[in-house]
């Protein structure tokens, strides 16, 4: 499948900085996007060292004298398996006339993160991969997507127990291959039961005391594991916002399986009947449609919130774009309705606009400045806004 967007903006990025880093989870698609991106360099010259493959591995035992004579495109996939590369890309990378670019892809995104910003600050740009999103597979997939999730290979299976087998066998290599590679040595059944358990949280606000009891396990371990999944891509702890509104407000974060179908795969729902009949069906797609709005806005991890007070008014996501301030909220409901809370977070924070994402495919104008949308329609939003 095409990704023209992405195409773009890795272009875009190589035109202020000498290196790009493609992060994003395993199986997202990234080596492939890296491959479609070098084939639109035509008289280019283009290597590839994949550091999982131990003939690459060995021919980068001396990265300077590796790289320093190549020109053209260098991709480096996994490179989060090899940090020390990053100080000799600096040189590389500040050298008179630099003959190459480098476009380095990792799955880890904290590690590779402090790495390379310690050696090159200033000279790299970064790029989040996600999973097929529903601008890229179509409308007409949106249950297919929400049942699958966006990983490349489960969304494109041949049917349902393929795709279901797949993510099966995704979880159990990631937590038995993937995980230890990174240096992280926890026994793969641990994490599985913490995992499965985190499914079952999945839309609600995290309180590490109880999922510490939860999981019988002290605080310190509950917070090492999330801190894990979610520099994974597994996980997002969406941060609460709050300001003086003279109201107690929450302030511990909200928890979010990031790709609905390893979701539903951790919670045991094989098919569309199964999701349709279970209790988590709104959050699940709650989830799904906030994870789609934050691709469409293309928002930074700093600029997406959800508040809540104690006295109930909440808003699922608040976005900054620019200086409006954006609401979301996210009905599974065919009749999407103005709401007490709804009305408080648009006077109390002070919205530009609030939408509520629904199921359906009509555009209803609910209230001043409320308005409900269908999830298919959300180009539509960003279209707006800009």
């Amino acid at each position: 499948m095409d990704r023209p967007n992405y195409l773009s903006r890795i272009a875009a990025r190589f035109e202020v900085q000498p290196s790009v880093a493609l992060l994003g989870p395993r199986q997202c698609g990234k080596t492939t996007l890296a491959r479609m991106y070098a084939e639109r360099l035509s008289g280019s010259s283009v290597t590839r060292f994949d550091l999982e493959d131990p003939t690459d591995l060995a021919a980068l035992a001396q990265p300077k004298l590796a790289l320093q004579g190549l020109e053209g495109l260098v991709v480096i996939d996994e490179i989060q398996r090899r940090p020390g590369l990053f100080p000799v890309l600096r040189v590389l990378v500040d050298r008179p006339d630099n003959p190459a670019r480098f476009l380095i892809l990792g799955s880890a995104s904290r590690d590779l993160i402090r790495q390379s910003s310690e050696s090159l600050a200033g000279r790299i740009g970064y790029i989040e991969l996600t999973p097929f999103q529903l601008g890229e597979t179509g409308g007409q997939n949106v249950e297919r997507l929400w049942l699958r999730g966006g990983l490349p290979p489960s969304f494109l299976a041949t049917g349902e127990v393929a795709s279901l087998q797949w993510r099966n066998d995704y979880v159990a290599t990631f937590l038995e291959r993937d995980l230890p590679s990174l240096g992280i040595a926890i026994a793969p059944e641990s994490l599985r039961r913490f995992w499965i358990m985190l499914a079952h949280y999945h839309g609600q606000i995290v309180n590490f005391s109880e999922l510490g009891r939860s999981f019988g396990a002290a605080d310190t371990t509950v917070r090492r594991y999330l801190d894990i999944l979610e520099a994974t891509f597994m996980v997002r702890l969406l941060r609460p916002w709050h300001e003086n509104l003279g109201k107690r407000q929450v302030k511990a974060p909200k928890l979010y399986l990031r790709d609905s179908g390893l979701l539903h795969t951790l919670m045991g729902i094989p098919d569309r009947a199964g999701l349709l009949r279970h209790p988590k069906l709104g959050p699940s797609w709650e989830g799904f449609a906030l994870e789609e709005t934050l691709r469409v806005l293309a928002a930074e991890p700093g600029d997406a919130y959800f508040w809540a007070t104690h006295a109930g008014a909440e808003l699922d996501l608040l976005v900054h774009s620019g200086v409006k301030r954006l609401g979301f909220e996210v009905k599974y409901t065919e009749r999407p309705q103005v709401s007490r809370s709804m009305r408080t977070a648009l006077q109390d924070l002070a919205l530009d606009r609030l939408t509520v994402i629904y199921p359906g495919d009509r555009r209803m104008q609910l209230a001043e400045r409320i308005e409900a949308i269908g999830l298919t329609s959300l180009p539509d939003v960003r279209a707006d806004i800009e």
